[in-house]
């Protein structure tokens, strides 16, 4: 995948943009770079990177994703705090999907940060 666009549409080569991550070669500098990477983890069925990037007081034991699904689209709404300088912060989006059916997934997610690592907390 590597010159291929970013599947979190950030208009940057996977390469230059999420794969790193997924590679763990860098850290996530904003909550919202984190969001980005772990919708491109959804989007490519990377369920380790996934939990992974789970704060370990909220991940779960395993994850499955459904290979019925293939996310195609991320539109960030809104961010508050969660820049390189917070220690926590909330990432609104709407992710689109196809499977048997179209649909998409809204929901504010909260994000902290723990030295130089963001950790998905739980959505609210």
């Amino acid at each position: 995948m590597s010159s291929s666009r970013c599947p979190c549409l950030s208009g940057l080569p996977y390469d230059e943009c999420c794969g790193p991550l997924h590679r763990a070669e860098q850290h996530a500098p904003t909550a919202e770079r984190l969001m980005r990477s772990r919708f491109s983890a959804f989007a490519l069925g990377d369920a380790a990177y996934l939990l992974r990037s789970w704060h370990a007081s909220t991940r779960p034991e395993t994850l499955e994703l459904d290979a019925g699904l293939r996310w195609y689209r991320l539109d960030i709404e809104r961010t508050e705090r969660g820049g390189p300088f917070d220690l926590e912060g909330v990432v609104e989006f709407s992710a689109y999907y196809k499977g048997d059916e179209r649909g998409v997934q809204h929901e504010a997610s909260r994000f902290v940060r723990d030295g130089a690592d963001w950790f998905y907390l739980d959505a609210v």
